[in-house]
């Protein structure tokens, strides 16, 4: 039974400055903590769409990541949380966009994926589909830490500018079962100070989260303006797909296109045949690996070995 698992906990300025040793060892327990729920699904036999979910589903729920509980505030102090999933197999896919109230994000986008009959919901029509499949709730202080009404403090004595480091990044996770499916979930809390019902890369199918048996699985964080206009997910399995590139190359020009755009972030890849692959261009991004071979790695800094 091979299988292979990666996830991520954003990526930015993440540096020894940015990042305290309290928020680093915490980082690293969470992100220790969905390997193990991915892990757990895959090693058991279980599909790569469960994995992806039950990995996102821990991530979503530790406020040291910006996703569920811990999302930033938008400019107006509110929380609005946006999550995808998709399916290798099939091509399925479920996404959501500014839901309010649903505790795991990304369970909501999986409702969406298994009834099948849209891909997309947004704001309060995704909310009323939420309840309308009793689908765990929770109100505004679940999801606000006071850890981001710090920052919320901090960015309106700023001035109110948008995050151009984009320090609190998005979730997501990767991963082949030993069937050889791939699948990708992606969850974010958005960009701190965001406004007009802006939307990032995160949820939308083919930019921040894509999956396809045929290349590979993608879940993308970062500057999500560009990653829109790149399409990153669904590029990065096209160069995969159409000409045989490995997963680390495409990833590579990938990533190297949204930075001549102007763009930061990262991305990770999983493949059919259990390879996978990761790259960023921060100085960090959160992210782990775990293998049906037994190779386990939790890692933040660029200079931490791959």
């Amino acid at each position: 039974m091979t299988w292979t698992l990666v996830i991520h906990g954003g990526a930015g300025k993440l540096d020894s400055e940015m990042v305290s040793p309290d928020q680093d060892a915490g980082a690293r327990a969470g992100l220790s903590n969905a390997l193990d729920a991915g892990s757990a699904v895959l090693a058991d036999g279980g599909s790569a769409l469960d994995a992806v979910e039950a990995a996102v589903r821990v991530l979503e729920d530790d406020p040291h990541f910006n996703s569920g509980r811990g999302a930033v505030f938008t400019h107006d102090g509110t929380l609005e949380l946006d999550a995808a999933i998709m399916d290798g197999r099939t091509r399925a896919a479920g996404a959501v966009a500014a839901a309010t109230a649903t505790r795991n994000p990304v369970g909501l986008a999986r409702a969406i994926l298994d009834d099948g009959r849209h891909v997309f919901l947004a704001g309060k029509g995704a909310d009323v589909f939420s309840r309308d499949r009793d689908l765990p709730q929770a109100d505004a202080d679940w999801f606000a830490t006071d850890e981001r009404r710090r920052q919320f403090a901090e960015f309106q004595s700023d001035g109110g500018g948008f995050d151009v480091d984009m320090k609190y990044g998005t979730v997501g996770a990767v991963a082949c079962d030993a069937h050889g499916h791939v699948a990708a979930a992606t969850s974010t809390g958005g960009v701190t100070g965001k406004r007009w019902g802006r939307i990032g890369d995160s949820p939308v199918i083919g930019a921040g989260t894509f999956a396809d048996d045929r290349a590979c699985a993608v879940s993308c964080t970062g500057s999500g303006e560009f990653f829109l206009r790149i399409g990153v997910g669904h590029e990065i399995a096209a160069r995969v797909r159409l000409s045989g590139e490995s997963l680390q190359v495409a990833a590579d020009a990938v990533l190297a296109e949204v930075k001549a755009l102007g763009g930061t972030g990262g991305v990770i890849v999983a493949g059919p045949d259990g390879a996978m692959a990761w790259g960023f261009n921060t100085v960090g991004m959160y992210r782990g690996t775990a293998s049906s071979a037994g190779s386990r790695i939790v890692a933040i800094y660029a200079n931490e070995p791959a």
